[in-house]
């Protein structure tokens, strides 16, 4: 017998008997309300049972509701009556002289102003509703939402005879207030008679006499200021227990704050003691009972710490929260998109949150352009989804360029990072935001400079000068950085395929100055970087390479044999055999223990150690164990290189294509010249064994073998030209990139100064002319 929801227009009248009788007032329960209306015409049937009294709910525009007593209808038909003009008129006299008496015992409070503290007790609305207060009196309860009052009428019916007026407290945005205890031994009822002969219905208490209103509006004992107290989250719940406050949003929110606070271990605890705590569910069912009447923003607020509290997703709490946050989604406002995409980024997929993600989409595609704030428009730009459709990233791009003047160092620098969680990779913008950075690089944290090279590294966004500027920095402030610090930006650049020069010189004399950095993951990292980069300063190679060697040594029993194995192959790439690391690995088991593995990159790895030693390094053993044949190469077309050579050379006897060489080498052409690379042999009249000939390697490659933004090979080109030299080939690099943008004639001019030599160039009176 609860009004759950109650719109009301302007000026609206209903009947006190159908209001004392109807069990519920939803909008959508239209069934229950025809059945109750049906019911209650059927018991008012005859003339001596006719309404006598009705209740008119004036909605102002403070939406302040007054309940009171009006015009007995002894004669008068109810339906008539009410369509008139007049009757409302009346109504609104008898509002002005009985409802604001000059004594008056009734104060308003508009919604959001002058709000009384309500003072919660630990009840179930159930149990409270069926409990008697007294043997003889069955009073009815209505509880009015949205600005209402709580009226108690006596004996279950109200007196026919005078105007009276109830007592009440005004409960704002409070679905099921409590602040009122009906206790039966505690709370009797009486009526007073006012000077102007008005009777009013007051509440008082037996045991300090004292009005229940007052009561309600001293301070609570257990305020917010308690919650900042806490410590865990069994003391908010505590602190719930002992004097529950509206609104539940508090809690939770608290909950989150204590929580992120901690560590993960002892996260997993008080998650523990919190599910098991007796005021828990009870908080759970008061979030669940206030859902539909909390601010939009404290409602999700509670969601996102709901779910990052480590609530199931799958309770009844946070799919309510999200049912009721759907259907008033067209309250979200500027605040409410951010917090909406925030907390739909960290829950998992179901039918709730794709219909949620949905309507988030439509509604920033509406808003977009009404987003003052850049903060706001980062976050959703950044919690949006990956899966957002493209015209709506386009949409958010179009926003951010528009808004580009308004940026600040911070939003720039923070704009890396939200393209990448978008997976929408502008150019323009970051471009853009690239100067910026650069411009204001010093004094950058060093969580930004990670976050730029990782979103850049995502995005697959190259910007030389961006990458200088940012390796420039912390090489002329490499002191006040840690040597870890300085390590994780250079797995980064690594991965981006930049060779800082000066950083990486200043940290191979770091490694050799403090060797006591050095552990097993980092000796993993650093030999990796400098391999991979190919990074060889001949003054301090050596000393640099002996250090790691010793640190890998030291602690070879803790590695494993994946580890060990690549840490091997970098040493091998640089050219480098240490044999006590050599000797751990060749042993047989270790061997057969990285073929087990299934794992192709091991294979790859162990034929590139094989190569290695038989090539670079013969005085040491070889691998003993057959190894498994690595997939064959793709073959490469090059039809515009073919025909140049066909040009240059005199046809295809002259070259061969697609060569697959011992040690699992490939290269794109073979072409073999006397010794002096002044003439072209052909395949048929040239044995492969004649010491007057020279073998040339033609290789097509693209810009990934190249450091980015210079022409220094990367690590493992720059093996496999070492093993071309040793096996007796001279090498000749063919760009594509720049064949592409060649006419035919330019290509075959192009082709024959990289092929023949200056002596035969010179002699043959053509200029000598080089594009790297």
């Amino acid at each position: 017998m609860v009004f759950r929801r109650l719109c009301f227009s302007h000026s609206q009248h209903v009947s006190f008997y159908e209001c004392a009788r109807t069990e519920a007032f939803w909008p959508e329960e239209e069934s229950v309300r025809s059945r109750d209306t049906r019911s209650s015409r059927r018991r008012c049937h005859g003339g001596a049972r006719k309404r006598q009294h009705e209740i008119s709910f004036i909605n102002w525009n403070n939406f302040c509701l007054i309940l009171t007593t009006l015009k007995p209808f002894e004669s008068v038909s109810v339906y008539s009556k009410m369509n008139k003009p007049g009757f409302f008129l009346w109504n609104l006299r008898q509002f002005g002289t009985t409802v604001f008496p000059t004594n008056r015992t009734l104060r308003q409070y508009p919604l959001g102003c002058c709000r009384p503290k309500i003072v919660y007790s630990n009840w179930n609305l159930r149990n409270f509703l069926l409990d008697d207060f007294d043997n003889r009196m069955q009073p009815s309860i209505r509880y009015l939402v949205q600005a209402t009052f709580i009226l108690k009428s006596v004996y279950g019916r109200f007196q026919t005879k005078g105007l009276r007026m109830a007592t009440v407290s005004r409960v704002d945005r409070l679905l099921c207030p409590r602040g009122l205890s009906f206790a039966s031994e505690h709370s009797i009822i009486s009526e007073v008679t006012s000077d102007n002969g008005l009777k009013k219905v007051n509440f008082h208490h037996e045991a300090s006499g004292q009005d229940i209103l007052t009561k309600e509006r001293n301070p609570i004992p257990m305020g917010h200021m308690k919650l900042l107290d806490c410590n865990s989250l069994s003391d908010v719940l505590d602190t719930f227990l002992k004097a529950p406050t509206f609104p539940s949003s508090n809690y939770f929110s608290r909950m989150w704050t204590i929580a992120k606070k901690m560590s993960e271990e002892k996260k997993h605890f008080e998650k523990q003691l919190m599910f098991s705590h007796p005021a828990f569910n009870q908080l759970c069912e008061q979030m669940m009972r206030e859902a539909k009447i909390l601010r939009y923003d404290h409602l999700l607020f509670s969601l996102n710490a709901i779910v990052k509290i480590g609530i199931p997703q799958n309770t009844l709490l946070v799919q309510t929260l999200l049912r009721i946050i759907q259907e008033r989604i067209n309250e979200c406002d500027e605040r409410g998109l951010s917090i909406l995409s925030t907390v739909l980024a960290a829950m998992e997929p179901c039918k709730n949150v794709q219909a949620l993600q949905a309507g988030l989409w439509i509604l920033v595609d509406q808003q977009v352009w009404k987003i003052e704030h850049i903060f706001i428009l980062q976050t959703v730009m950044k919690y949006i989804g990956k899966d957002t459709p493209i015209a709506l990233k386009r949409k958010l791009e179009m926003k951010a360029l528009r808004d580009l003047g308004s940026f600040s160092v911070l939003n720039s620098q923070r704009m890396f990072e939200v393209l990448a969680a978008m997976n929408h990779r502008s150019v323009v913008l970051l471009n853009e935001c690239s100067k910026m950075v650069i411009d204001n690089i010093h004094g950058c944290p060093f969580k930004i400079l990670m976050n730029i090279l990782k979103s850049c590294r995502d995005l697959q966004y190259y910007n030389l000068d961006l990458f200088k500027g940012i390796a420039d920095y912390v090489a002329t402030t490499f002191e006040m950085w840690k040597t870890k610090q300085v390590l994780f930006l250079l797995i980064l650049f690594e991965h981006l395929g930049f060779r800082p020069v000066g950083l990486m010189d200043l940290f191979m004399k770091k490694i050799v100055e403090e060797p006591a950095f050095l552990t097993m993951r980092s000796i993993i990292s650093v030999l990796y970087i400098y391999s991979s980069l190919n990074h060889i300063q001949k003054d301090q190679n050596r000393e640099f390479l002996d250090v790691l060697a010793s640190a890998l040594t030291g602690r070879l029993h803790h590695f494993s044999s994946e580890n060990l194995l690549n840490a091997i192959c970098s040493f091998c790439v640089m050219n480098y055999f240490p044999l006590a690391p050599f000797n751990q690995l060749l042993q047989k088991d270790m061997i057969n223990e990285l073929l087990r593995s299934g794992d192709e990159k091991n294979v790859f790895k162990l034929h590139i150690l094989d190569t290695c030693l038989k090539l670079d390094a013969p005085h040491h053993k070889a691998i003993n164990i057959p190894l498994p044949q690595l997939p064959e190469s793709p073959l490469n077309l090059n039809d515009k290189v073919t025909e140049a050579l066909s040009s240059l050379l005199g046809g295809q006897g002259y070259f061969s294509k697609n060569v697959q060489l011992p040690h699992n080498y490939f290269i794109d052409f073979e072409i073999r010249m006397d010794a002096n690379r002044t003439q072209a042999l052909s395949f048929a009249d040239m044995d492969v064994t004649s010491t007057n000939m020279q073998r040339v390697a033609v290789l097509c490659v693209p810009r990934s073998v190249y450091c980015l933004g210079s022409s220094h090979p990367r690590g493992f080109f720059a093996l496999k030209m070492r093993h071309l030299n040793i096996m007796g080939f001279h090498v000749i690099l063919v760009h594509n990139w720049e064949m592409e943008k060649l006419t035919m004639e330019d290509a075959v001019t192009h082709l024959k100064t990289k092929i023949y030599s200056v002596e035969a160039l010179s002699s043959a009176d053509v200029n000598l002319q080089s594009t790297y």
